[in-house]
């Protein structure tokens, strides 16, 4: 007759068992930020912090730019001067922010009007010439000339249309 064989003893140690404890509620806490965040809905606001600030207007300058065209006419509407005013508003941005931004923000910031700046002047550029070649683009026309004449504005030839 054998004797049976004793139980192993399980050794646990208290440092170990706290630590799991805190990872589990780590885990948990991660988990409940997560299910908090998928929750938001599609017509929750962005965080009101610079980097929105500086990605609306910079949405705006490439609105102006053409970067969005119309979708039932499938055109792009080209506003300069609105693209301009963006890109100086980014601008003024700058230079009142200088010394108060964090690196990151201070490079993001520089970059994007580093790029817009240049994409302007490309834009324009191409514009004036095609407006040189009579590209067909349509000129602005002023609110008083189009109302005395009573009658509708030409179709533009080309898909750059300029605004009114």
């Amino acid at each position: 007759m054998s004797n049976p064989a004793p139980e192993p003893k399980l050794h646990v140690d208290s440092d170990w068992k706290a630590q799991a404890e805190a990872e589990r509620e780590k885990l948990k806490k991660i988990d409940t930020e997560r299910t908090e965040k998928s929750a938001a809905g599609p017509d929750d606001l962005p965080p009101a912090d610079f980097r929105t600030i500086v990605g609306m207007l910079a949405t705006q300058a490439l609105g102006g730019l053409g970067a969005y065209g119309d979708p039932q006419t499938r055109r792009v509407v080209v506003d300069l001067p609105a693209a301009q005013f963006a890109i100086d508003l980014l601008g003024v941005l700058d230079a009142k922010t200088q010394g108060n931004l964090t690196a990151e923000e201070s490079k993001e910031l520089k970059g994007i009007l580093t790029e817009l700046r240049a994409r302007f002047v490309q834009f324009a550029q191409m514009v004036a010439a095609q407006g040189a070649k009579g590209g067909g683009a349509q000129p602005p026309i002023s609110p008083a000339a189009s109302q005395s004449t009573g009658a509708a504005a030409p179709a533009p030839k080309s898909k750059i249309i300029f605004p009114s």
